[in-house]
């Protein structure tokens, strides 16, 4: 079964084409600057060369024709007819407290997605805007499912996902933790327990998908019991251009003093914080790395202020869970910056743990490896996430089973 998987934002679409009989990938792009001037898809073809093409995308329907065109390309395309696609995976962000696992795209399905957009403003609607864009591309015949990045965390206990603010707000407007990246936390949990040699019901993990988007997570038995984003993607630690949870007076404070509207206070936070706010230099880690190197103290404060929270969130999350079996580092950043992990459990040779440094220094590049030592307390792994294998695992399930 032949599953494309989809990531649809308001100006950007990717896409991956998977074989789930053997998980191959078999083509894979994005489409750029869609509704702008200077539009373009790029992809792979099947023996690796890059591909980009400028094409008129005015819209997402016209993204996904760029999609279609791509995959049935005569010269570099993956299949030879759209029939060959058996359903259609979507990414979407904000799924609140209705959806707890993966589900077909129906008509109320689609209205709790547009409900929740106030929540995702940005990305709802954008998914929204490419399941109607596959709709008439492929037609209305062809499954399409939702795969949610809040759903995994729907395990969370009260305790753990209400915020101390008047309660009505949370009956009124849904105001509370829901947490994301919560693909990427179940597929390298659930990876880890294999990797183990453990059932996941048993083990204590705790997940860090850390990118220019970053969260962290405490998996107990399988379950989420917390995670760091909050209501919004803003709230946990510090990120690219995010602030991460701060005192909220801090907010009122700077909005007084500058004569700010809210929505230019949710710009700083959002867009000007985080690794760029503090370095004034990118909100690329690699281009924070070498200003460090090159003696730029603001670049190496970003990095100690970094390293230090996402040390505590461990620790943290250590005490809840009651012990920890794993800590897992994914994601772009997690997987490709050695110095951040060997920082990171510096601080945790606390709770027992032991990094073997030398490996530590090579694994990059979506290695997946064991980075402590065998006499290290808890186990410290990299694993390369794959969100979208999970999307077209789940897929084909829902499809399996209509």
């Amino acid at each position: 079964m032949k599953i494309l998987v989809i990531n649809a934002g308001s100006s950007s679409l990717k896409y991956q084409l998977i074989d789930t009989d053997n998980e191959a990938v078999l083509a894979k792009g994005n489409c750029e600057r869609i509704g702008q001037d200077g539009a373009f898809i790029g992809f792979k073809t099947p023996d690796g060369k890059k591909i980009e093409r400028k094409t008129q995308m005015l819209n997402h329907t016209q993204a996904f024709e760029a999609v279609k065109n791509a995959l049935i390309d005569p010269e570099y395309g993956a299949i030879s007819d759209l029939s060959e696609v058996s359903a259609v995976g979507h990414r979407v962000v904000q799924g609140g407290a209705y959806f707890d696992k993966s589900v077909l795209v129906d008509n109320s399905v689609i209205n709790k997605i547009r409900e929740l957009a106030p929540l995702a403003p940005l990305h709802n609607l954008a998914h929204l805007q490419g399941i109607e864009a596959c709709t008439k591309v492929f037609g209305p015949k062809v499954p399409q499912v939702a795969v949610f990045d809040t759903a995994f965390h729907q395990t969370m206990p009260e305790k753990a996902f209400m915020y101390a603010v008047p309660y009505k707000y949370y009956e009124k407007f849904g105001v509370r933790k829901y947490g994301f990246h919560g693909t990427s936390h179940r597929y390298v949990s659930e990876k880890m327990a294999d990797l183990m040699g453990r059932k996941k019901e048993e083990l204590k993990l705790i997940t860090c998908h850390i990118g220019n988007g970053s969260s962290i997570t405490a998996v107990k038995g399988g379950k989420v019991i917390d995670t760091t984003m909050g209501l919004t993607p803003l709230g946990g630690f510090m990120m690219g251009t995010r602030s991460g949870s701060l005192d909220p007076s801090v907010i009122t404070f700077i909005a007084e003093k500058e004569h700010l509207t809210p929505e230019e206070m949710s710009k700083i936070l959002n867009k000007e914080s985080g690794l760029l706010g503090i370095s004034g230099v990118s909100s690329d880690d690699r281009d924070v790395c070498a200003a460090e190197a090159d003696g730029n103290m603001r670049a190496h404060l970003a990095h100690e202020m970094l390293y230090y929270q996402i040390a505590k969130y461990i620790g943290s999350y250590y005490v809840a869970l009651g012990g920890c079996d794993g800590i897992v580092f994914t994601a772009g950043i997690g997987e490709n910056q050695p110095m951040l992990r060997e920082k990171v459990c510096d601080y945790l040779e606390c709770l027992g743990v032991k990094l073997d440094k030398e490996f530590n220094k090579q694994a990059t590049c979506g290695v997946t490896g064991t980075l402590s030592t065998p006499d290290s307390a808890i186990r410290v792994e990299l694993i390369a996430t794959d969100e979208e294998m999970v999307i077209a695992r789940d897929t084909r399930a829902i499809v399996e089973a209509l």
